[in-house]
């Protein structure tokens, strides 16, 4: 199934680190011919009085507003594309998703500081909402280790080792059309990786030569089914690496994607109570704060 993003939606909140998402999202708008939509939403307090109002006078929000589009008009300079830029006030993660859904985007690109621990847990993060909450697929672009080296880091536009996780879901079939997509479109290699989780084979009363080697009988199954999943003709124009990894999945998809030096994992997103999101997270919210390459998750359509 080929891809073609036609409509771009890239969200900054014009920190150094947010702007290379721009970057990445430049590049995409110029590969796909794209028309791109820069966003930063001024989330201000508001008091609910008499009536809901922001605590900001009209006029500083103005000003706000005003600084923030040429800061965005200072980001894609000279470029040769189309593109709009977008200011907004109210709820940062709400007003991304009805903007994508305004613009009828085909793709939204943010970058994420990677919140972890106690903050996370109890105020969440955009990026996370978004993965829930957005209309279309969602390239996240994740923070180095060292903010401090960001602009240095940061190695440009282009995917040319690209792994789709897989668990053979409606959702990861999804993915593995968008994965063989951008394959395609930058003559990148692709790993198929799926993730057996052992704890499953638990029982004590089972030897451990017996426990690996039904490990192994897996594997080897799970390598047929994802071998059946590839394209016929994608072996024409890609170089395809099929895997049957052994752990819990976003540990073992770090690994994997650190030890073949990655640079994009396409996953898919499956729906969540609110309390295994909250105490637990998905795979696809641990693999984003884990790794260092950006992750493009596909939701239902």
């Amino acid at each position: 199934m080929k891809i073609h993003f036609q409509r771009i939606l890239c969200a900054t909140d014009l920190s150094d680190f947010s702007n290379s998402a721009v970057v990445q999202a430049i590049g995409m708008a110029k590969e796909f011919e794209a028309m791109l939509y820069i966003c930063h939403v001024i989330d201000l307090p508001m008091v609910s009085m008499h009536g809901a109002a922001f605590v900001y006078p009209e006029d500083q929000i103005e000003e706000m507003k005003t600084g923030a589009l040429q800061q965005i008009k200072g980001l894609v300079k000279d470029t040769d594309m189309q593109w709009e830029a977008l200011v907004e006030t109210g709820p940062v993660s709400s007003t991304l998703c009805r903007l994508a859904s305004e613009k009828k985007a085909d793709l939204a690109i943010v970058g994420t500081h990677g919140r972890t621990g106690l903050k996370r847990l109890f105020l969440g993060s955009v990026t996370e909402r978004l993965l829930r909450t957005i209309a279309c697929p969602l390239l996240v672009v994740t923070a180095p280790e060292k903010p401090a080296t960001v602009k240095a880091s940061f190695k440009g536009f282009g995917f040319k080792q690209i792994l789709v996780g897989c668990d053979f879901s409606a959702d990861s079939k999804r993915a593995m059309d968008f994965g063989f997509s951008l394959a395609q479109e930058f003559e990148a290699a692709i790993h198929l990786v799926h993730v057996v989780e052992p704890f499953v084979y638990r029982d004590t009363t089972v030897p451990e030569a017996e426990k690996t080697e039904i490990l192994g009988d897996l594997a080897a199954g799970c390598r047929e089914r994802l071998e059946a999943l590839v394209p016929q003709e994608a072996h024409n124009w890609c170089e395809i690496h099929i895997a049957c990894e052994a752990g819990k999945p976003f540990q073992a998809l770090k690994a994997y994607a650190d030890a073949h030096q990655i640079d994009l994992i396409v996953l898919g997103v499956r729906g969540h109570s609110l309390v295994e999101t909250m105490f637990l997270g998905s795979t696809t919210d641990r693999v984003i704060r884990g790794v260092s390459c950006p992750v493009l998750s596909v939701s239902p359509p």
